[in-house]
């Protein structure tokens, strides 16, 4: 049995082409990935990420993501030597990765953003104080309160600073 099973390995393309579907059978899934069934059993309660959704009778039905996952894990099981626990960590270790590659720039936006609003609230206070001067029919008040807000311009230098 161990015979055959090393030749299924072997035989396994290393550019595997999955079927384009929507659900796959754990059959389909064994003889996609050059697999037994009773491994993807296995590893489905070693690995917490491969959880296949159950039809009513109790079948096993694999999404294209799950099938991928399969792949990787036996890609880091039999190319790469890793066991299943230290296949199991080096996934989690690269899921970790890619959050935090694709995450945004994390504690610093925080601060960031509170900054950004202050200033857009700034500006908008700005803009409401000159559309009253130029709506104000006195213009001994609209050279008063102009006054104030060069003094005010003058001093930050710019409505946005970086």
């Amino acid at each position: 049995m161990s015979t055959s099973l090393s030749q299924k390995r072997a035989a396994a393309p290393p550019d595997v082409v999955i079927p384009d579907r929507l659900y796959f059978k754990i059959g389909d899934v064994a003889e996609i990935c050059g697999l037994e069934t009773y491994v993807l059993r296995f590893w489905e309660s070693q690995f917490p990420q491969l959880k296949p959704t159950k039809s009513g009778t109790g079948q096993r039905l694999y999404r294209r993501r799950e099938v991928e996952l399969v792949l990787e894990i036996k890609r880091l099981v039999h190319s790469e030597g890793y066991t299943l626990a230290g296949a199991r960590q080096a996934m989690e270790e690269a899921k970790r990765r890619e959050q935090v590659r694709l995450a945004p720039e994390g504690s610093q936006t925080g601060p960031r953003i509170k900054d950004v609003s202050r200033v857009i609230a700034n500006a908008r206070n700005e803009l409401r104080e000159i559309m009253g001067l130029l709506a104000s029919p006195d213009p001994q008040a609209s050279r008063r309160r102009g006054a104030k807000i060069t003094a005010i311009a003058a001093e930050t230098e710019s409505l946005f600073p970086s």
